[in-house]
Formats: C-alpha cells, sequence, structure tokens
C-alpha cells in the first residue's frame, strides 16, 4: 500500500485519510482510498464532522429519522445532537430525531423490523453514507425508506463525487475537488487494469484488505 497522507481543513478534527494507487470497491476502480475509520469512531472527530454537516439541515430541513449507513451510527448520534439543541434558527429543536441502522438480506436489498417502522413511516428521513461515489447504496437506501413509507429530505456524507442522487441533495464534508486528480471507473472500463496495473487491495468504508 502506498503511504498514507491528510488532507486538512481550518478544523483540526477535520481532515481526510488518504492513500493512491489502484483499489477496487463494489461498484468501481478508484485511484485512491479514502479512509473514514477514525471518523466513524472517534468521538471528537465524528462531532467535528457531524457539525459540518448538520449545519446543511439546521435552519431548512426538518428531520425525524437518521438512517445510517457503513457504520455511520456515532456521526448520525452526533448529527441528530447538532440538530435538536435549543437554537432558534433549528427548524429541529427540541424534537426527537431517531437514529436507525438497516439489515441487510440477499441481493444487497435493505429491510427494517415490524418494531422500528414507525420509524420510517411518515418521517422526514435523512440517509446518511460514509461516501457516496456511484450512488448505488444510497439509491437502495432511497429506495428502502419509499418503500416503507418515509420521505427522503436528503443524503449526507463525509465524502461525494455526486451532488443529487434520485433528486435528493447530497451534501459531504469533502469531494474530489479536494484530492484534485482523483477518478473512478467502472471495472471493466478501468485505464488502470488495461494498462496491467495490479490491484493493490479491495476497500470499502470499514477499510481495506490487501491483494
Amino acid at each position: 500500500m502506498s503511504k498514507e497522507f491528510k488532507i486538512r481543513t481550518k478544523n483540526k478534527d477535520v481532515f481526510l485519510r488518504v492513500q493512491k494507487g489502484h483499489f477496487a470497491t463494489m461498484h468501481s476502480h478508484t485511484n485512491y482510498f479514502i479512509d473514514v475509520t477514525t471518523q466513524k469512531m472517534r468521538l471528537s472527530e465524528a462531532k467535528a464532522v457531524a457539525q459540518e454537516l448538520a449545519r446543511n439541515y439546521q435552519n431548512n430541513t426538518i428531520i425525524d429519522t437518521i438512517l445510517c449507513m457503513d457504520g455511520m451510527e456515532v456521526i448520525g448520534t452526533c448529527i441528530a445532537d447538532e440538530l435538536t439543541k435549543d437554537e432558534y434558527v433549528n427548524m429541529n429543536a427540541h424534537r426527537t430525531i431517531y437514529v436507525l441502522s438497516p439489515e441487510f438480506i440477499s441481493g444487497g436489498q435493505l429491510m427494517f423490523r415490524d418494531n422500528v417502522l414507525h420509524m420510517l413511516n411518515g418521517k422526514h428521513v435523512l440517509v446518511l453514507s460514509a461516501s457516496v461515489t456511484t450512488g448505488k447504496s444510497v439509491l437502495a437506501a432511497i429506495d428502502a425508506v419509499n418503500y416503507y413509507g418515509g420521505n427522503v429530505v436528503g443524503a449526507a456524507a463525509i465524502f461525494a463525487t455526486v451532488i443529487e442522487c434520485d433528486g435528493h441533495p447530497v451534501y459531504s464534508v469533502f469531494d474530489p475537488n479536494d484530492l484534485g486528480d482523483y477518478q473512478s471507473f467502472k471495472p471493466h472500463k478501468c485505464p488502470m487494469c488495461q494498462g496491467g496495473e495490479r490491484l493493490e487491495a479491495i476497500v470499502n468504508s470499514f477499510g481495506y484488505s490487501k491483494l
């Protein structure tokens, strides 16, 4: 694996760990591995990311439920805390916000047990993901929320390459402009593969497995 480096911001607790190389995700090949592990699991970083993302929803979006993908429950809880603070500009002040995670069945479909359906049915739902690149995982989440009677109000991520998904806005802390030469390809159209460059690792939001 190539050496890790950090993309920093003015906030010391908001930064992106990345490695450059040739990596395979579930849906694509990319030239960067974006490591969001500590943002999801270290409280100071999770709070800082949550503050950045919550700003996009405090003044203009009602949120009843945060649907956490990719192990984003800690950040989801921190966002819920930010959105329910007692501030006059906060549309969600004093409101209860559910922090929910899906189950997955064969084919990557999402499902929810009967005892949590009230957290989706008729609720305003924010889909929270570690990263949004191809958008397929977020689309699956949107389809599931719609199926269970919820109303998706948007999607949020630490890193995203898109600004909308199925007509819903996608807000992120980082995007490809922060990396400069970020590239993502369909696996069968990857120029690195076509040039004989071997894959270094299989990666996802939980980490990497070297090949």
